[in-house]
């Protein structure tokens, strides 16, 4: 039977991240992963020729001091990963339909605050007191700073105010609001349940700048399997624990995967949804209270994802990287609201994308979804969903397709649809228990499920732990290897790396 310090669950982000951080501090470290290959969501797909993103389309936190940009430099992966900024306020746009008004997001705190104030020059007071708070929140928030981070959670008087109440707070222009509220879509919680602590953790990063990157998470996927293979670490795709065996004073013996290999380990850390780890462990050592806190974790906000060509002649020094959100109302807590019935937010996203020796002008288009609207099919697989869903899929994509045509009416006759995906795609490509887009709800006064679990061995981290998203994933991986590595061992680790 192999031995090994740490078994690694999941291959997503979260877990590329834990792997290497372990074995670079000299642990020996096997990797699993459900799929057929790693990456989970960071992966991209193919469709005539040109590339496109599953799950990771843009992120913040990318500035030199930035929690992405150190915890990219520690793991030796920073030179790897090439952002494309959105530079420009028209690069980052906000519309409301309803209005016929378009609001621009400069980058940077600065720059933001001046231009929101030419938006709305009533609300100066507003805007100033809005990101002086977020500014303190991050500043409060140990965890955002590899140094400092802990087990011990960042808990501040706003992580028990939402971020609905601050705004009432501060203003009563509806659309400021909205404008505010914006970034809820990057974790897809509404603002009456998020608090205003974890809504501030998520959007510093991005109001400091917005960044696409150069071949997307495929980038990532890369520079974390040279590392993988530089360290020698073992990596097991189509694998995944099924069963935990010899168990003294709750401390797993042995740990049995799907196709009936065992293995032996110090520590074991699931880097996968919750309600998956759950199902996991033995329900004797669980208690009652645990597995009700579990089963009552809801799941984000999903999308419906509609991708495109477009196949013109005209030069694509003049296809600029941009995204623009359509909003057709200004409530938040409506718009991400399973019973909503109106008409949905709609983010169009264009990108000059390169594959094969070639350029494509890729347009990717998010529509909020719930898994209500696809209930009817829920038992259904991949390659095998029912006529009325087919249908249901054709008459969303024709209606995306109207919307982004309508506010880009010069590719009415060269947008090409050429695939599109619901959350059941999600849910059963990423084997996902809900298809959401960012785990579970990040909600106040909740306790999610992160650090060391009722069996002593055995840890959970991943996207539904800290906060949601490519740096909350990642973010929950430092915070459990410090545990693991040693406070003393890692500390010097990090101050080495990030000396160096």
């Amino acid at each position: 039977m192999k031995k090994y310090d740490d078994i690694v669950v999941g291959a997503g982000i979260g877990g590329l991240t834990l792997a290497v951080l372990l074995s670079m501090n000299n642990r020996k470290v096997l990797l699993l992963e459900k799929n057929a290959s790693i990456g989970g969501a960071m992966k991209r797909f193919y469709r005539k020729g040109a590339p496109f993103d599953t799950g990771f389309h843009f992120t913040g936190g990318f500035y030199k001091g930035g929690v992405l940009h150190d915890m990219l430099t520690v793991l030796g992966i920073h030179d790897y990963i090439e952002p494309v900024f959105l530079s420009t306020g028209e690069a980052n746009r906000f519309v409301f339909e309803s209005d016929g008004l378009a609001y621009d997001m400069q980058p940077g705190i600065s720059n933001l605050r001046q231009n929101l104030k030419k938006y709305f020059p009533g609300e100066q007071m507003a805007i100033d007191k809005y990101f002086d708070m977020v500014t303190m929140v991050s500043e409060k928030t140990v965890s955002l700073d590899l140094r400092k981070i802990s087990m011990s959670p960042d808990v501040i008087e706003e992580d028990f105010i939402s971020l609905d109440e601050v705004l009432n707070g501060l203003t009563q222009n509806k659309l400021l609001k909205a404008l505010l509220s914006t970034y809820t879509m990057c974790y897809g919680v509404k603002p009456e349940e998020i608090s205003f602590a974890n809504h501030s953790r998520v959007c510093y990063g991005l109001y400091e700048s917005v960044a696409r990157i150069k071949r997307g998470g495929e980038a990532f996927i890369d520079a974390f399997k040279g590392e993988i293979s530089r360290l020698g670490i073992d990596v097991m795709c189509n694998s995944y624990i099924v069963d935990c065996q010899d168990i003294n004073n709750d401390y797993v013996g042995r740990f049995v995967l799907n196709n009936g290999q065992e293995f032996t380990c110090e520590n074991c850390i699931f880097t996968i949804h919750p309600q998956e780890i759950v199902k996991v462990l033995p329900k004797k050592h669980l208690t009652r209270a645990f597995i009700d806190r579990v089963s009552s974790f809801e799941p984000t906000i999903g999308f419906f994802l509609v991708f495109g060509l477009i196949l013109d002649e005209k030069p694509c020094e003049d296809f600029k990287s941009t995204i623009v959100s359509l909003l057709p109302a200004a409530d938040f807590n409506q718009l991400l609201s399973p019973d909503y019935q109106g008409k949905s937010a709609l983010v169009i996203m264009r990108s000059l994308e390169e594959a094969g020796g070639k350029i494509y002008k890729t347009i990717n288009t998010f529509e909020p979804s719930f898994a209500k609207t696809v209930e009817a099919w829920k038992d259904s697989k991949i390659g095998r969903r029912p006529k009325t869903y087919q249908e249901y899929k054709k008459k969303r994509i024709e209606r995306i397709r109207q919307r982004i045509c309508q506010y880009y009416p010069q590719y009415n006759d060269s947008l090409n649809i050429v695939d599109a995906a619901s959350i059941l795609t999600f849910r059963d490509y990423l084997n996902s228990p809900d298809g959401s887009a960012y785990g579970i709800k990040q909600k106040i006064g909740q306790y999610n499920l992160f650090g060391k679990l009722p069996l002593r061995n055995v840890y959970a981290a991943g996207q539904s732990s800290v906060l949601p998203g490519i740096v909350g994933a990642m973010l929950s991986s430092f915070i459990v290897g410090r545990s693991i590595i040693g406070k003393n061992d890692y500390n010097n680790f990090i101050e080495n790396r990030l000396c160096n």
